[in-house]
């Protein structure tokens, strides 16, 4: 890793380890598209000269694919019609028979 600190310091006289440490600590952000168009472009550049950070770019890009692709839970149907019926119920309760609210009579 000291190596490309090395290698990147030399052509521009910025203190390389601080800018990956910059980059990397807005890595999220960057990949959530949440900066600025200043600190998006800065980071862009760094990215591209930088083999450690676009590798550590890559991977949290390609997990956050991954978990996307495979971590998605399915509601079953059934728990669907139950919520939706639930508030409903709840939505009628509010407008048809207003007042039990705070009188300690009838389901929380």
């Amino acid at each position: 890793m000291a190596d490309h600190h090395e290698h990147a310091s030399e052509h521009d006289g910025h203190d390389h380890a601080s800018d990956c440490e910059a980059a990397l600590a807005e890595i999220y952000t960057y990949l959530d598209g949440e900066l600025t168009t200043e600190k998006r472009v800065l980071i862009a550049r760094h990215l591209e000269g930088c083999n450690p950070c676009i590798e550590a770019y890559d991977f949290e890009a390609e997990l956050r694919m991954v978990i996307s692709r495979r971590c998605r839970d399915e509601v079953p149907e059934s728990l669907r019609i139950r919520i939706a019926q639930k508030l409903t119920l709840m939505a009628q309760g509010d407008e048809g028979q207003g007042g039990d609210e705070g009188t300690g009579v009838g389901p929380a």
